[in-house]
């Protein structure tokens, strides 16, 4: 990959696109089989919390493998970390797929979970590997914008297939999608880290860079701050179920009520934040992403208190959510990723790795323990929210007095 090449419209556009593809696989893991939920369930005579637990695990293996996608590209290069784990996925939906019990359809899910992660991480290291700031932060934005199609487009097509094919046609696309990126990934993706700055894979060098980027107080505050600022509307998304089929009385193939206006405020948020690079500054960026956040989460909360839910009203404030944390997320990637320059593979590692368990949490404890009350879900939101900012507002501090 030569340096013209990567200054070029085109191959910025083809790059985002390529990588924002990576990075949906696992919205698209999560969202597609979410319409399925009840079907599911009924078809394999398991209990709600089994059906729960397909969902859980798949989130855990999903975090606790962001421990190591990083840390293996900036050994072995990005390229062969993406193609493998690609190709895992494909495999391992194909078991998902012929699963005869809940148990078994577990285990596959954690599989997948472990496999889904490779594009996100080593995406936004090749992403900081090409460019320098500005570039970086708009090319950023742009992954985000294909990573934001996702959601919307997941639950349709997975309230399609259910609907038409029944719920393991829905592991068959996925499979399907596994195969043809993982092709497409091993066909035109280019390697960005050269060999000579690659690390050793030795346990000692590695052990010596986690506790590098661990102990880092600035790395944990950022993490947490995405984290928590994702998790406050990735609430709604893990509970939709809930929200949309009981609470707002929706059919499985009208769950777009939720995804439309959600990745309507992604695709506007990341196009806010590409906009801005290099006229604000990140504080700047930021302030005005958390304006967003906390207002449109106030107003869900007085809503929820206010009145029963039901349409458009209940989902207005996660539109203006959901544009505040895709203008926030590029920058705290930056920013985190900044922070370790000569280890952006295991620093993308870790911080997925803490927000992964900030979705483990919300996915396994937070979710289940609100989503029966709309009320609930909105003083969750609230508190996740602004934990993410105290995070932010810790580390900024921090950062003014260094």
């Amino acid at each position: 990959m030569n340096a013209p090449d990567r200054h070029t419209r085109a191959f910025r556009i083809g790059f985002a696109a390529m990588l924002g593809a990576l990075a949906t696989l696992g919205p698209f893991a999560v969202d597609t089989y979410l319409p399925a939920f009840a079907g599911m369930q009924k078809a394999l005579g398991a209990t709600p919390v089994e059906m729960q637990q397909t969902l859980s695990a798949y989130l855990l293996a999903f975090g606790v493998m962001f421990l190591f996608h990083g840390a293996l590209s900036d050994s072995f290069g990005r390229k062969p970390i993406i193609v493998i784990s690609l190709s895992v996925f494909t495999f391992a939906s194909v078991g998902a797929a012929l699963a005869g019990n809940v148990h078994t359809l577990i285990l596959w899910r954690m599989v997948q979970g472990a496999s889904t992660g490779a594009g996100i991480v080593v995406g936004r290291a090749m992403i900081r590997d090409l460019y320098h700031e500005e570039d970086a932060q708009r090319l950023m934005s742009m992954v985000t914008l294909f990573f934001g199609l996702a959601p919307v487009v997941a639950p349709f097509i997975g309230g399609l297939l259910f609907e038409a094919l029944g719920w393991r046609s829905i592991f068959w696309f996925l499979a399907a999608v596994g195969l043809v990126l993982a092709i497409v990934g091993a066909r035109l993706l280019r390697e960005t880290l050269p060999e000579e700055n690659r690390h050793s894979f030795h346990p000692r060098a590695l052990m010596h860079g986690y506790r590098e980027v661990a102990a880092s107080r600035p790395f944990l505050l950022l993490s947490l701050a995405m984290g928590f600022n994702f998790n406050a509307f990735f609430l709604y998304i893990l509970s939709a179920p809930m929200f949309l089929g009981v609470h707002l009385g929706l059919a499985p193939t009208e769950y777009s009520w939720l995804f439309i206006p959600s990745i309507a405020g992604i695709l506007v948020g990341s196009q806010l934040s590409g906009r801005a690079a290099g006229k604000l500054s990140r504080a700047q960026v930021l302030r005005r992403a958390y304006t967003f956040m906390g207002v449109s989460a106030a107003a869900n909360l007085a809503y929820a208190f206010a009145a029963p839910p039901s349409l458009p009203w209940a989902v207005m404030p996660i539109f203006f959510y959901a544009l505040g944390s895709a203008m926030a997320m590029p920058t705290i990637s930056l920013t985190t990723l900044d922070l370790f320059p000569t280890r952006r593979g295991m620093a993308a590692s870790l911080q997925g790795f803490v927000s992964g368990m900030v979705n483990t949490i919300t996915a396994g404890v937070i979710a289940p323990a609100v989503f029966h009350d709309p009320r609930w879900m909105a003083v969750a939101m609230v508190a996740m929210m602004a934990t993410g900012f105290a995070s932010w507002r810790v580390y900024h501090a921090g950062a003014k007095q260094a």
